[in-house]
C-alpha cells in the first residue's frame, strides 16, 4: 500500500474523531456495515428544523474509515439533507469515477483522494457518509409526519 493513502493527515484524522457516542434524543439512526471488510458505522442525528443539529457516531472501520467519519463530525453541524446528500455523491464520484473531490463544508475529503487507486477501500470510506444521509432523510421524514409539522387547512 502506498504511504501517501495513510498520510499523516489521514492517521490524525483517525486518531481525533469528534462526537463519538450517542445522542440522547436523536430523530434518527442509522447503522451501515462494509460488507467486504467489516468496517461499520453507526449515526444518531438530531436535525433542528431542515439543518443537523446534533450528531453522534459509533465507529469500528479501518484508518481511512475512521477518517472519513472524522471529517463529517467535525463539519456536519449546520449542514442541510441536500449538503449530506451532495457530499455523499461527490465523495463517491472522487472515488469511483476520478471525478474532483468535494468543494464547500466537505472539502477536507479531498485527503482521502488516494484512496482511488484501492476500490477495496471505498466502501469503508463511504460508510459515514451513507448512514448520514439516511438517517437524515429518516429523520425529516418523521418530523414531517408529526402533527405539530403539519400544515394547517382551512
Amino acid at each position: 500500500m502506498s504511504n501517501d493513502l495513510y498520510s499523516n493527515a489521514v492517521l490524525r484524522l483517525a486518531a481525533d474523531i469528534p462526537r463519538i457516542g450517542r445522542l440522547a434524543r436523536p430523530h434518527a439512526s442509522a447503522r451501515k456495515v462494509s460488507r467486504l471488510c467489516g468496517s461499520e458505522i453507526e449515526v444518531d442525528i438530531a436535525m433542528a428544523g431542515t439543518r443537523v443539529g446534533d450528531l453522534a457516531l459509533r465507529v469500528k472501520a479501518c484508518a481511512l474509515g475512521q477518517a472519513s467519519a472524522a471529517i463529517l463530525g467535525r463539519h456536519v453541524i449546520g449542514a442541510s439533507q441536500k449538503d449530506l446528500v451532495m457530499a455523499r455523491d461527490q465523495l463517491k464520484a472522487m472515488l469511483k469515477q476520478g471525478k474532483p473531490a468535494p468543494k464547500g463544508r466537505f472539502a477536507e475529503l479531498a485527503l482521502l483522494e488516494s484512496a482511488r487507486a484501492y476500490p477495496a477501500r471505498h466502501q469503508s470510506i463511504m460508510l459515514a457518509f451513507e448512514a448520514v444521509v439516511d438517517a437524515a432523510a429518516t429523520a425529516t421524514r418523521g418530523r414531517a409526519a408529526t402533527p405539530q409539522n403539519t400544515p394547517l387547512t382551512g
